[in-house]
């Protein structure tokens, strides 16, 4: 019970400092200043701008920002960008956290497991991780998107399925590496079963790479839905989505750039923002990073 109580004491004084050290790292500063200006955007942006994303205005083809209300120009059927962009972004951004949600814990749930009881149950769900990773990631989206019917829920669903493998290592690992440890054997020797050892004891303990694993893999579902949107797998019109916009913007790049160049770039700062998060994270839960 007493190195229980010790390692609860001690992570609460480490999580202390990471708390202080992340407040110090000035691009993750920023990212979340980006990325929450951008998601209040997309929540409130739509009821404030007089337009919805179906209504056309014939008159206003193809209008470049800052006609009149069109703040961001419109698009070929005379669609308001602004009010697209923003609803295309609550379908994006919800995409890239359900996809994080969902892998993040299947990824948790089979590296813990495979980690503490070890032995063929671990070689058995390893061995199912590197088969999965021996595809590359982006022709099983595709391959998974074209043969079922393209929806949020449903790229949602194929995003996570892809991206759980790199959790479950990273948790392996680290569960492997404490499964050892002197609190463990306590709980043991208390009794406790296995089931709370491993998600009541040990899981806290792995936290912080599994919270940079899963801000990093928000970019990476928010990347794969544009680009599988893009190629015309995704989100389907007239449902907004950032990679459809795009697609429906590359045969006007010459006479409208603003139709492609506004999608890329939120693309850009919502991505960069997670990046610059993870980053962060990573320097901020990094045990070497003690002493600073």
């Amino acid at each position: 019970m007493t190195a229980i109580a010790t390692s609860s004491n001690h992570s609460r004084w480490w999580q202390s400092r990471a708390v202080r050290r992340f407040a110090r790292h000035r691009l993750a500063l920023v990212g979340i200043f980006m990325i929450t200006g951008l998601t209040l955007a997309c929540i409130v942006g739509p009821w404030l701008l007089p337009y919805d994303s179906l209504y056309i205005d014939l008159r206003a083809r193809f209008a470049p920002p800052l006609t009149g209300q069109h703040y961001l120009g419109t698009d070929p059927l005379g669609r308001d960008q602004a009010v697209r962009l923003l609803e295309a972004g609550n379908i994006s951004l919800l995409v890239g956290f359900s996809a994080m949600i969902l892998s993040t814990i299947i990824g948790t749930a089979v590296g813990v497991i495979a980690g503490y009881r070890g032995g063929w149950l671990r070689a058995t769900l390893m061995r199912m991780v590197d088969a999965f990773l021996a595809f590359p990631s982006i022709f099983l989206v595709l391959a998974l998107a074209a043969l079922l019917k393209p929806s949020p829920t449903m790229i949602t669903v194929i995003i996570a399925v892809t991206s759980w493998m790199e959790v479950a290592r990273i948790v392996e690992a680290e569960v492997s590496s404490l499964r050892e440890r002197e609190f463990v054997q306590a709980g043991l020797m208390l009794g406790l079963s296995s089931r709370h050892i491993m998600f009541r004891e040990i899981l806290p303990n792995v936290m912080g790479p599994i919270i940079v694993a899963a801000t990093l893999t928000v970019a990476r579902a928010i990347l794969l839905e544009a680009y599988v949107s893009f190629l015309g797998y995704g989100i389907q019109p007239p449902l907004p989505s950032w990679g459809n916009m795009l697609n429906g913007a590359q045969q006007y790049l010459a006479t409208a750039p603003w139709l492609a160049i506004v999608p890329g770039i939120t693309i850009t700062i919502a991505v960069t923002s997670f990046n610059f998060i993870g980053d962060g994270l990573r320097d901020a839960l990094d045990v070497r990073n003690d002493h600073l």
